[in-house]
């Protein structure tokens, strides 16, 4: 019995420059920390924006989800 060789596909080396991930990874970084801020320090202050208490329960979860006291 005779076996055909099928020759594998080699990966394709993909070189991304700094420069061009520099911005993005700075831009998510400081969104994740303003995201993060504002969620472990939110006491209502955004109530304006929703008379129902909405933004601020759902902030409130996210403080329990990330084990930030808060009571």
């Amino acid at each position: 019995m005779s076996q055909a060789s099928v020759a594998a596909p080699r990966p394709i080396h993909i070189s991304i420059p700094l420069r061009e991930i520099l911005p993005w990874a700075i831009f998510v970084g400081v969104l994740a920390l303003a995201v993060l801020y504002f969620v472990s320090t939110e006491a209502g202050a955004v109530e304006l924006l929703s008379s129902d208490g909405l933004v601020h329960e759902f902030l409130h979860d996210g403080r329990h989800l990330l084990a930030f006291p808060c009571h």
